[in-house]
């Protein structure tokens, strides 16, 4: 039975496992992130993120959902990377690169006066929104939203606060829908203020989350495809707020806190 080091680290609540599998290889990550990832009976949380050395970029990040699935990106998870490559020592830099199935990835790391790492930003890449609305059918119910690539798949819905309040009826339905063959991710968002969007999340392979950074910058694509929002915004989600900006050269970033919650053992 091998022993194995990790750190339970959360963006806005979207909380992961962290291991470094330059220390501690693991075999099965899907089989090791259904283990983790139960909340009775294992660690808890969203998912499990490897973090490996890459030959293109500083680090490597492989994520797993919780019911085993790999991911190909998540902003959360790519934040909280930043904060535990400088946690660890394992860089001194405060603009780091980070391969993942999307691409490379950079982050910056905003230090504050203490020399502590305060916010962190993330330049996503660029988008794909599709120009026209399509319709999907769950639970009773026809939605109308827009498909948007931010390197994994997002389905965007503007829909009321009923609506939002019962994603955990809807979310299932859309994610497994026929227009989506390899799943996809579902947002229901509504303005509340001028360059305000309250968001929640129903993720492909882990249900409801606290946050999606992915899902909040494709809800900003979507929101300003239709006129909602300009290049900036803020998205609210159950578990906190991200400043997300589209540059002039398409890319969008991400900006927002990162914590360590603990750190232990497993054996497997």
């Amino acid at each position: 039975m091998a022993q194995i080091a990790f750190t339970k680290m959360e963006g806005l609540g979207n909380d992961y496992v962290y291991v470094d599998t330059a220390l501690y290889p693991v075999a099965d990550p899907s089989a090791l992130a259904v283990s983790v990832s139960d909340r009775h009976r294992g660690i808890g949380a969203d998912g499990l993120v490897l973090i490996g050395r890459s030959g293109q970029a500083d680090f490597s990040m492989r994520i797993f959902n919780a019911d085993g699935s790999q991911a190909q990106m998540c902003g959360n998870a790519t934040r909280c990377i930043g904060l535990y490559v400088h946690e660890k020592g394992l860089t001194d830099k405060t603009d780091i690169s980070l391969e993942t199935l999307s691409g490379i990835k950079h982050i910056r790391l905003h230090m504050d006066a203490d020399g502590q790492v305060g916010a962190v930003s993330v330049d996503m890449g660029p988008f794909r929104c599709a120009e026209t609305l399509q319709e999907v059918s769950a639970a009773g119910r026809t939605f109308a939203g827009r498909i948007v690539d931010v390197g994994n798949p997002h389905f965007v819905v503007f829909a009321d606060e009923g609506a939002q309040a019962q994603i955990d009826r809807f979310g299932p339905g859309i994610e497994h829908a026929p227009l989506f063959p390899r799943r996809t991710n579902v947002e229901f968002a509504r303005l509340t203020a001028p360059g305000h969007i309250r968001m929640r999340v129903w993720e492909r392979g882990s249900g409801i989350t606290m946050a999606c950074g992915t899902g909040a910058c494709a809800t900003a694509v979507a929101a300003r495809k239709a006129g909602l929002t300009g290049d900036r915004c803020t998205v609210e989600m159950d578990g906190g707020s991200l400043e997300i900006g589209i540059g002039a050269d398409g890319h969008i970033r991400m900006t927002g806190g990162a914590r360590i919650v603990f750190e232990g053992t497993i054996h497997v």
